[in-house]
């Protein structure tokens, strides 16, 4: 049925907050004369949206797109405001109990700043952080709190900082690279093997012992493999543009005659910062 223009609900006012706006402008999404795609979320129908959301915000920021992230954290402010007003309805909390929480959170865990604890670098900030995250969060292990969902090359990094924390690390970048080392003449031994259970094991400490390498290196490998990714998509493109000039597609080419394009395709590009 369709709804009667005069029952149609104004947007908020102009001159309210923008944050205010954001929730009341949900609220009226949400409600009896709002929107029927709106209405029929989820949390769980949601979910998906904000990670998706993430990775463009994520995307926008290594492209230097200023105006797209912008858009994008519009977006995902969108969606945390979405998800606390599906709670409100619930009776479960509010985004003002979100931002509450937050902040005690934020005055508890920075001692040094709100407190009279006294620090003299960020790593000392990062130990005390995960101290008052296991004492006074009731917290059984320091490896507690990384979340199993995440991407395994960021779960891979999170694991080893947290137990760094702990002390439990590697004293320099050169003994990590020994262990990668090692870790490749494994992975080769599984090799010989065949043993697709075997291979997959070493290949998983391999990448897991290049992960806290880079950690070592202060380099972020989730970062470093997605520009990698992106290199490579960039010169593939290369080569398909020109071989489509020879009248050509790359199933049909040479692979000598690709490795040359793909050699322009690297001189061509950029020298990184």
């Amino acid at each position: 049925m369709t709804q009667d223009a005069t029952q149609r609900p104004r947007p908020p006012a102009d001159d309210l907050p923008p944050l205010e706006r954001l929730v009341e402008m949900m609220k009226i999404l949400r409600g009896a004369n709002g929107c029927p795609w709106d209405r029929e979320q989820t949390p769980e129908s949601i979910t998906p949206h904000m990670v998706e959301e993430v990775y463009e915000f994520i995307e926008a920021l290594a492209e230097g797109d200023v105006n797209a992230a912008k858009e994008e954290l519009g977006d995902l402010l969108l969606l945390v405001i979405f998800q606390a007003q599906m709670a409100a309805e619930g009776g479960r909390f509010t985004i003002g109990d979100a931002a509450a929480g937050i902040s005690e959170k934020l005055i508890r865990r920075h001692p040094h700043v709100f407190g009279d604890v006294e620090v003299k670098d960020s790593a000392e900030v990062v130990r005390n952080w995960s101290k008052i995250k296991q004492k006074k969060e009731g917290r059984k292990s320091v490896l507690e709190g990384v979340p199993k969902s995440l991407p395994a090359l960021q779960l891979a990094q999170r694991t080893t900082e947290k137990a760094s924390r702990a002390g439990f690390d590697w004293k320099s970048a050169e003994g990590v690279i020994h262990k990668v080392e090692e870790e490749i003449a494994e992975f080769r031994e599984s090799l010989s093997s065949q043993d697709k259970v075997m291979m997959e094991h070493e290949l998983g400490d391999l990448l897991f012992s290049l992960v806290n390498l880079s950690r070592h290196l202060s380099l972020d490998p989730e970062g470093a493999l997605r520009k990698t990714v992106w290199r490579f998509v960039k010169r593939f493109e290369y080569i398909e543009q020109e071989l489509s000039k020879r009248g050509k597609v790359p199933h049909d080419t040479p692979l000598e005659e690709m490795e040359l394009l793909w050699e322009e395709a690297k001189k061509q590009e950029s020298p990184s910062p």
